[in-house]
């Protein structure tokens, strides 16, 4: 179990920095720059108690044992906690109050090893029951996350698990415990990694099912099949998605619309949030152009789409299609007639 444990802490730590090099990007958290640092501190404490375990678990340094593990560990729900906030609540108001939520990180240092552990577990519990109810709030937008949301829901069992494990320490040794306990943390991060696989933009995307889930309507006095057929014809025929400083309002503007009522109009009648719209888009169009321009560059083909670097093209196209744009222009340059 020793051994599976230092391999899936080193997997958290290397993964830990991918997703801040990659996924926490200012690109992915526009509007959410609460969320994006938060994410960040998250991934840093989250890498300092998997490097506490590997020192214990080593035999080199006792870390565990410390003031500042405790406060390691008292800070890995509220950090959540604020970076989840912002996406699955975004009409909520920022106040002074959430300083509130800092408030059992100073306490951390001055608590007993003992009592530390399971009063850490316990109010992560308190968070725990939060996100469930926030995620249930979005069930209305299932459809349109159903891999993502099994996917999320074994971080959630793993949670589960994790909160279990400190309620019942006193019935481990603690090798055993630190052993479980940062294998379940490695296992939280290779979930994690595969949900953002799946789908790069997630945050953006669930980001936007949030607010439609607890927008008020406003609909009411638009002409639905119109603006869709408008909207349609802006993307169809004007190719608008071309456009790499294309956003909501700027498309709103165009057919009419306020932009929470184009948001709407999109997730309501397409199912699908504004992000994913224009991405589907652009990458049809990418597709394309890749099969009648073999020698055009996959670079310039993504700039000419709409899309503002390489790499935000080959997440879009991956996640689309399942492959990279290399690879759809090679099996179809395969299976091309001669």
């Amino acid at each position: 179990m020793q051994t599976l444990a230092t391999l899936l802490i080193g997997f958290s730590v290397f993964s830990a920095l991918l997703l801040a090099l990659t996924h926490f990007r200012y690109k992915n958290y526009q509007g959410h720059t609460l969320a994006q640092a938060m994410g960040i501190i998250l991934l840093l404490t989250l890498s300092s108690l998997q490097l506490a375990h590997f020192a214990y678990l080593q035999n080199t340094v006792d870390v565990i044992h410390s003031p500042y593990y405790a406060v390691l560990l008292f800070a890995v729900a509220p950090a959540f906690y604020l970076f989840s906030k912002p996406l699955l609540q975004p009409f909520s108001v920022t106040s002074p109050r959430q300083l509130l939520h800092l408030l059992p990180i100073l306490l951390a240092p001055l608590l007993p090893y003992t009592l530390a552990l399971p009063l850490a577990f316990a109010v992560g519990t308190g968070y725990l029951l939060w996100l469930a109810r926030s995620l249930y709030a979005l069930r209305a937008q299932r459809s349109r996350f159903q891999l993502e949301l099994m996917l999320l829901g074994g971080v959630f069992v793993i949670a589960i698990a994790v909160l279990i494990l400190g309620l019942s320490l006193p019935l481990l040794t603690e090798k055993w415990f630190f052993s479980l306990y940062a294998s379940a943390i490695g296992c939280a991060f290779l979930l994690t990694q595969l949900v953002l696989n799946v789908t790069p933009q997630l945050s953006t995307d669930v980001s936007e099912a949030a607010a439609e889930t607890y927008a008020v309507s406003t609909l009411n006095n638009v002409n639905c099949d119109a603006a869709l057929a408008e909207l349609e014809a802006c993307m169809q025929e004007e190719e608008l998605f071309r456009r790499p400083d294309l956003d909501l309002p700027t498309l709103a503007a165009h057919i009419g619309l306020s932009s929470h009522q184009l948001s709407e109009l999109i997730n309501t009648r397409l199912g699908k949030g504004f992000s994913r719209y224009v991405r589907e888009f652009r990458v049809e169009a990418a597709e394309d152009m890749l099969q009648e321009e073999p020698s055009a560059s996959v670079l310039s083909v993504g700039m000419s789409v709409g899309f503002t670097s390489q790499s935000t093209f080959y997440e879009a196209f991956r996640e689309l299609t399942g492959m990279t744009p290399g690879q759809f222009r090679k099996i179809h340059a395969l299976s091309a007639p001669q």
